[in-house]
């Protein structure tokens, strides 16, 4: 399966919907027949969401831990309540049999649910002892065997020791930022103080950072890397500006029996040519390919810098039939490409799927950062989306890291 490549399609997109849906709040561009509305503001630190069938959603936040927030009959959210400091930090979050599931850098916690808007229950552990230290994104998914996966980030943007100034970076090998951690692995739901890694089975490697991973139902486990960041500053002469800007996010199907190796620090997928090539600290010079069959082959590839902290696989009625079973993906965005055209991500994308298969991927919401691509950049950009849940009545719902902003976005005919 050859990989999809968002470039210049994307933008197209943008723009033909955005003279029918100008009065969108906050500027927002959205297909024929969706419309947004702000549910919530001023949720500090927001990152990822979960919604309960009763309509109350819970929040992780950088510092203030787990938020809490009632949607009322008109989808407006009360003055969000917060527990749980000790998830503080964390990125996963979940909801599965009555429970709530959150990460922290270290552990995952289950908050078992009742009526009370702040559970009860104290915090129980499900599994300790993962890594600190490099990237501390803990995301999670849960499929319906009652298998929970939680990826774990690499060491650091690549894998290189200590360089004297002016000497090209060298690669380690092998690379200690894979060991025991830079990948996901598969833990029991139900059980209680699991340690990490010995009580889970590790189903991925070759992971610099994760921050979007979910289950498709009667599938597989998708999970969404983000690549490395400032190859052509560190190899001018090897990799052009141009060709670091080929350097794809990285979207992959998660087989049951197979251990995926995404190819991190090794290798990285050229969006453009559509080929796996070797890092230029591993002797590279952005032609060289690996051994045929060595990493797995991307199902989707975005811009570098789209910063995709959120993927989730829409199961609910209420959006046309071209979105069910495909995946939505929320892109924070960054500092883009070298050209300004290549400023990338502050969206929210579809991925189509047909007969199980990933699709092209196509903009599906925009317009947060600001008007025009020179406001996606994260010192100007007015909003950038961090985290999405569906609703109880099939609405997404998405977040923003800057003002702490919820938008309920609804198919209206």
């Amino acid at each position: 399966m050859r990989a999809k490549w968002l470039m210049g399609a994307a933008f197209m997109m943008a723009g033909l919907g955005a003279a029918a849906q100008a009065a969108e709040p906050d500027g927002l561009v959205l297909p024929q027949g969706f419309h947004a509305e702000v549910v919530a503001d001023g949720i500090k630190g927001l990152r990822h969401m979960a919604i309960t069938p009763d309509g109350v959603i819970y929040a992780t936040t950088r510092s203030d831990g787990i938020a809490a927030l009632k949607l009322d009959q008109e989808h407006k959210a009360g003055v969000p309540q917060f527990f749980a400091k000790e998830v503080g930090s964390g990125t996963g979050i979940r909801i599965y049999h009555g429970a709530l599931y959150a990460s922290s850098v270290a552990a995952v916690y289950r908050i078992k649910l009742d009526r009370n808007l702040i559970p009860s229950a104290q915090p129980e552990k499900i599994l300790d002892g993962m890594p600190t230290g490099g990237f501390n994104n803990r995301v999670l998914a849960i499929d319906n065997a009652s298998n929970l996966y939680v990826g774990v980030g690499g060491s650091g943007n690549t894998c290189t020791g200590t360089t004297p100034k002016g000497v090209k970076p060298v690669g380690l090998t092998p690379c200690p930022g894979v060991e025991g951690r830079g990948g996901i692995w598969k833990f029991k739901a139900g059980k209680l103080n699991q340690k990490f890694p010995d009580d889970g089975i590790q189903v991925a490697t070759g992971l610099r950072d994760l921050d979007a991973l979910d289950f498709r139902r009667g599938d597989a486990l998708y999970g969404i890397m983000q690549n490395r960041n400032a190859t052509h500053a560190q190899f001018p002469d090897v990799v052009s500006a141009d060709e670091d800007d080929a350097i794809a996010e990285e979207m992959f199907r998660f087989p049951a029996k197979k251990v995926t190796n995404m190819g991190w620090p090794y290798t990285y997928w050229d969006g453009k040519q559509q080929i796996r090539l070797m890092a230029p600290e591993y002797g590279g010079n952005d032609k060289t390919q690996p051994p045929a069959g060595m990493y797995a082959v991307p199902v989707a590839g975005f811009y570098p810098s789209h910063s995709p902290l959120d993927l989730l696989f829409y199961n609910a009625r209420q959006y046309p039939a071209h979105y069910r079973g495909g995946a939505f993906v929320v892109q924070h965005g960054g500092n883009g490409g070298h050209d300004i055209s290549g400023h990338a991500g502050y969206e929210v994308d579809f991925i189509p799927f047909d007969h199980g298969k990933a699709g092209t991927p196509e903009v599906f919401a925009d317009g947060f950062a600001g008007v025009g691509q020179a406001a996606k950049l994260p010192q100007i950009a007015t909003y950038r989306p961090v985290g999405g849940a569906v609703g109880p009545d099939g609405s997404l719902y998405v977040g923003d890291s800057q003002k702490g902003r919820i938008w309920r976005i609804a198919y209206e005919h």
